[in-house]
């Protein structure tokens, strides 16, 4: 063989070896490697709300179906994801098994996309897959809610839908092949569907802009609508997932009845920076494509066809509008997420275009994309360095009967101040109660502050150190225990079971609806009701209060300062 065969050969093997979906498979293998390894991470606003995916999974590891068997917030995929992973890797901190279990799903549908996008162009494969694994590997969001560094156990859910809908966008721009946008738009779909409602429905406008602009050929839609179809039958069929998912929708429609429009207003000032410079780059694509769309429009008015319509749809100005529309859409449904990173795409798409223009033109259109696209990413990338260099001098949270659930560290002085509240709360209650008659939080952003996240693992530890005290002591053992708190992690802390049809995530404000006969009856036969005193809340008392015909018939005891108990 010549030299220059063997030289052609060896770049072949390297051009292979470093193919954007080889990549994508290394890094999933490291990923999963590291979820073998014990590790903390520092703890920061609203992490608790991580801790909804332990009740969630401890109910499914019982054979309780999500949507039939207990309320959820959102769709059931992230929690079976997560069931999954955290059986494989029980040692793994939870955020990053949370975190990268949307992998299973995300990672195979985009390297399906990618493996078409090479074939033509490697810059624009490699090009979305470093965002990509950016925002699919650090658990953090945009939006920042305390000032100390600290990991993001909220805003999941919405970081799961936008991570979703990038791999979609990816291909409705970028992919050719009618089997790629076929398995594509089938199994984002179906992800979005069961990962959030607000998901799908962006989803969909992308799609039907997609089949507008020829993009996505309409056989190739009817096909993968009925994929689509066909799997939600099969899943009502076998579970009863679907119709149980569709009244939990109606349910939570009925308990946020807000006007959407000040959402949209919300939603626009926490991202103005980048909403505004995507909607100037939007009216910049609209007057340099005014006479190509113009002229599309004119031939169409003249000569209707459907030949036509893809010529007056598939301009860059419609596609960023819509992006945009549908990116502020999820955002009005988010106290946390990824912002506006699905519009990467059609930014990209730009980039490749951007021959055409030339001068000041080209010149605006460059700055505009770098400021519609890079604060995201700069931003996030900035948050995980100032949270995994800080954590360097952080302390590690002692909370040993807590398994993994406190794999968390912070400022020893924060651990401190937590440790001191935790004490106020047990010495001084009728001060938290003063606030709680009045529907008051002592602070009004109490959730944000890491220090209520670590006073409430430390008060867990202590209920469920008085909990085994209490059956020692009396001879019992509760198999049922339910929360009145937000979270229930104490099932799976104390491997017991969770009581049927109660709500998880249980915000009585918002996500939990008002208790039928058979919920009712599931708190009636719980053997062990908690009640938490450390600090008393408004949020707390309302859920006692709307379960309260439910535990007529059980007993008040006090088993610890922090907590009460219900007992059966």
């Amino acid at each position: 063989m010549s030299q220059m065969a063997l030289e052609r050969r060896s770049v072949r093997r390297g051009r292979a070896l470093f193919a954007p979906v080889v990549l994508l498979a290394a890094t999933c293998l490291i990923l999963a490697l590291l979820l073998t390894v014990r590790t903390t991470l520092p703890i920061g606003p609203f992490y608790w709300d991580l801790y909804i995916y332990f009740d969630a999974a401890n109910r499914i590891f019982d054979g309780q179906v999500p949507g039939v068997d207990f309320f959820t917030p959102v769709g059931a995929l992230g929690y079976y994801l997560f069931s999954l992973f955290v059986w494989i890797f029980p040692a793994g901190q939870p955020l990053l098994v949370v975190q990268w279990s949307l992998l299973l799903v995300s990672a195979p549908l985009f390297g399906v996309v990618l493996t078409d996008i090479d074939r033509r162009s490697r810059f624009v494969a490699l090009s979305l897959l470093i965002p990509f694994l950016v925002f699919s590997i650090l658990p953090f969001n945009v939006e920042e809610y305390y000032a100390y560094p600290g990991v993001d156990g909220f805003g999941i859910y919405n970081r799961q839908v936008s991570l979703l809908l990038y791999v979609l966008m990816a291909g409705l721009v970028f992919a050719e092949s009618r089997r790629t946008l076929l398995v594509l738009v089938a199994g984002c779909m179906l992800a979005l569907l069961f990962t959030k409602i607000t998901g799908l429905i962006a989803g969909a406008v992308l799609c039907v802009l997609a089949v507008a602009a020829g993009r996505l050929a309409v056989r190739t839609a009817i096909a993968a609508a009925l994929v689509f179809a066909l799997v939600l039958a099969g899943l009502e069929l076998w579970l009863g997932l679907v119709s149980a998912y569709a009244a939990d929708i109606l349910l939570l429609l009925e308990k946020n009845e807000d006007s959407l429009l000040p959402r949209f207003l919300q939603a626009a000032s926490l991202h103005f920076g980048v909403f505004a410079s995507l909607v100037a780059l939007t009216g910049v694509l609209m007057v340099l494509n005014a006479r190509a769309f113009i002229g599309h429009a004119r031939d169409f008015a003249r000569q209707p066809a459907l030949s036509r319509v893809p010529a007056l749809f598939d301009h860059d100005a419609l596609w960023l509008g819509v992006a945009l529309t549908a990116a502020l859409f999820v955002e009005t449904q988010n106290t946390g997420g990824l912002g506006f990173i699905f519009v990467w795409p059609v930014l990209l798409q730009l980039l490749t275009r951007c021959g055409r223009w030339n001068g000041r033109s080209l010149g605006l259109v460059l700055t505009l994309v770098a400021a519609s696209s890079l604060p995201t990413m700069v931003g996030v990338m900035h948050r995980a360095a100032r949270a995994f260099v800080g954590q360097m001098n952080y302390t590690v949270v002692k909370a040993d009967g807590l398994k993994n659930l406190a794999a968390v560290s912070q400022r020893e002085a924060i651990v401190q101040h937590a440790a001191t509240m935790l004490e106020a709360y047990r010495r001084f209650p009728d001060t938290w109660q003063f606030f709680a008659d009045r529907d008051e939080l002592s602070d009004f952003t109490l959730y944000t502050d890491p220090d209520f996240q670590i006073t409430w693992l430390l008060a867990a530890e202590e209920a469920v150190e008085a909990i085994k005290a209490y059956e020692r002591a009396n001879g019992v053992r509760f198999e049922t225990i339910m929360s009145l708190n937000f979270v229930n992690p104490f099932p799976w802390l104390l491997d017991r079971h969770a009581p049927r049809y109660i709500a998880i995530g249980a915000d009585p404000y918002r996500a939990v609806p008002d208790p039928g006969a058979s919920v009712l009856r599931a708190v009636g036969g719980a053997d062990l009701v908690l009640y938490p005193k450390c600090p008393i809340t408004n949020a707390n008392m309302a859920l006692r209060d709307l379960y309260a015909p439910g535990l007529a018939g059980h007993r008040l005891v006090s088993l610890s300062p922090c907590w009460d108990a219900y007992v059966k």
